[in-house]
């Protein structure tokens, strides 16, 4: 089934966001157009001067009056150098701040995406609009659009400054004019669209690398490597053509802008002659025009060729803007009460197609203070179970109650309630001691020490370089899986929440570890409600219940003692685990002893 991509804003969404956000910053703006337009204007005075001065020599004027005027074209080309640079770093940095605050908005509603659609939509997908489309804005804003805005300028001023040494003369220029709109006209129709299935090729292709990526162990133990690698080449394949299709109408469209500047500069040397010939404007006047006339070959050159990046990026805004404009999460919840630390899930169903249930008509209350475990086969629907009574994922049918209280109505504050842990845990950049402060941004030294020993974790992390101030995560020093495990459950300490869920917390330790991180697990569901998801059934042994699930349903449900003795379908597992690990035999006789 193919990936169903988030939306992609349309031209008025995004030109409504543009607006705004320049809104915000109108004097910046204003001030920003003011500057522009000076530096614009200082350009074009060397070039109205040299008209001047081609008049003066032919008139034979003394030294001193040319050199004046030479002072003027050159100090005049030095105060337009300094302006420009003033401008280019202006709208730079105007650029560069909106970009800021849309990709932290895109952030934002991204983290608050609901699993499901992030899921349909592929990660891909989403990685590509916060990696390669920013990119793409971000050289826009730093070098396109500050390069349009100063040809757009000097464009408009030379053919003021062309109507003002003579009509005729600016009329003659402005005869190019249709041939660049008959240029555009062919150009912006077929690009747009293709510049926007670019940038959805661009995400499939990093759907397809990073799904088998996140699946190289599984592809090489299938040998699967080959159809991969066609469904990548594939991918990147259409990227490449469609790339190369929009330069080659590219090229097509540099041509007619070429046309259109020879007809332009030619019409403005055959009028200027003949308005010679009958002394109506002078030598000097006809040159400034045509030079002015040339001298536009690179602004409009600049805008015309230019027209390429700003679409890329304009496709690029949309596709942020899609997300962004999704509907905000609610900002603000009552902060209920809950009448105690129970979790109920309500005749829970859902399926992530519409089509093939993964649960089906789940009902299960876990009274205050109660360990319950979930186990089954792979597939049997415990994480999706997991993530459900986290409030993580919305069911298709059902409901989740803390405490009597539907969980949707805890908006932010529902992770005062109710934390998870899954077994894919992510080490943040940063000091050990700030990675567990993320639960808790300001917990004193004395409350994470206090966390990071509650699960055990604190001997092995005094034992860093620098203690618990030692840079962790990406660039800082490795922790092992069964360490990043602990840290994930001492941030769970922190927070302090009435109900914790384990989604196979302990899966990543291996056998070596495995004992040590079961016991960092338990410290945590201590005293607090707990739903386990055992990928080890020692950890079922310790619950208070367990519930087995068969393909999306309950099928047992009772103690582990009570199970055993059924001979029924969790029976059929532990004696299974029995065979394969000798573990669950000595955590038996420790429980049962």
């Amino acid at each position: 089934m193919k990936p169903q991509i988030l939306p992609i804003g349309d031209a008025g969404a995004t030109a409504k966001w543009l607006l705004r956000e320049l809104r915000q910053r109108w004097i910046a703006t204003c001030t920003t157009i003011v500057v522009s337009a000076a530096a614009a204007g200082a350009t074009i005075v060397p070039i109205w001067v040299l008209g001047i001065l081609v008049d003066r020599v032919r008139a034979n004027a003394p030294a001193s009056d040319i050199g004046v005027l030479a002072a003027v074209m050159v100090t005049s080309a030095l105060i337009a150098g300094c302006l420009t640079g003033v401008s280019y770093r202006m709208i730079a940095g105007i650029g560069e701040s909106m970009l800021a605050d849309l990709r932290e908005t895109f952030v934002n509603r991204a983290l608050h995406l609901p699993l499901q659609q992030v899921e349909a939509a592929g990660r891909g997908d989403l990685l590509a609009r916060a990696g390669d489309d920013v990119a793409v804005i971000s050289r826009a804003v730093s070098n396109v659009i500050p390069m349009l805005m100063t040809a757009l300028l000097t464009t408009i001023l030379s053919i003021a400054a062309m109507v003002g040494l003579d009509w005729r003369l600016g009329l003659a220029g402005l005869l190019a004019v249709p041939m660049y709109a008959l240029a555009l006209r062919f150009y912006l129709p077929r690009s747009g669209p293709m510049y926007a299935a670019e940038r959805v090729a661009m995400g499939e292709r990093t759907q397809a690398l990073v799904a088998s990526i996140d699946a190289a162990a599984t592809i090489r133990a299938y040998r699967y490597e080959q159809p991969r690698l066609l469904l990548i080449d594939t991918a990147s394949a259409r990227a490449r053509d469609i790339a190369i299709t929009v330069f080659r109408l590219f090229t097509r469209f540099a041509a007619r802008g070429n046309r259109a500047e020879y007809v332009g500069l030619a019409s403005v040397l055959a009028v200027g002659f003949a308005l010679v010939s009958r002394d109506i404007v002078t030598v000097g006047q006809t040159t400034a025009a045509a030079l002015l006339f040339h001298r536009l070959f690179n602004p409009i050159g600049m805008l015309l060729w230019t027209f390429s990046d700003i679409q890329s990026a304009g496709a690029s805004l949309a596709r942020l803007v899609g997300v962004v404009q999704l509907p905000q999460p609610h900002a603000e919840a009552a902060a209920h009460d809950p009448a105690d630390a129970s979790l109920e899930l309500c005749s829970i169903s859902h399926s992530y197609d519409g089509v093939h249930p993964v649960l089906r008509n789940i009902s299960l209350r876990i009274r205050p203070g109660e360990h319950v475990a979930i186990v089954g086969a792979t597939g049997a629907g415990k994480s999706t179970l997991a993530a459900i009574a986290t409030g993580t994922l919305a069911p298709s049918r059902g409901r989740v109650l803390a405490g009597g209280i539907d969980i949707s109505e805890f908006g932010p504050h529902l992770r005062g309630h109710i934390a998870i842990v899954t077994q894919d845990v992510h080490v943040f950049a940063g000091t050990l001691a700030d990675d567990v402060r993320l639960a808790v941004p300001g917990a004193s030294h004395d409350e994470v020490t206090s966390a990071l020993r509650t699960v055990g974790a604190l001997p092995w992390a005094e034992a860093l370089p620098d203690g618990i101030t030692t840079r962790v995560g990406e660039g800082g020093h490795p922790l092992t899986a069964a360490q990043a495990q602990q840290l994930a459950l001492a941030r769970v300490v922190l927070a302090d929440p009435r109900i914790v869920v384990l989604d196979e917390a302990t899966a990543e330790a291996g056998s070596a570890g495995a004992r040590e991180l079961e016991s960092s697990a338990r410290a945590v569901i201590e005293g607090r409600t707990s739903l386990v998801i055992a990928h080890r059934l020692t950890q079922a042994v310790h619950a208070d219940r367990i519930v087995v699930l068969d393909h999306g349903a309950i099928a047992e449900e009772g103690t582990h003692d009570e199970l055993v003795a059924r001979e029924g379908r969790y029976a059929a597992l532990w004696h299974a685990w029995l065979g394969h690990d000798a573990e669950p035999a000595e955590a038996k006789s420790s429980v049962t002893g």
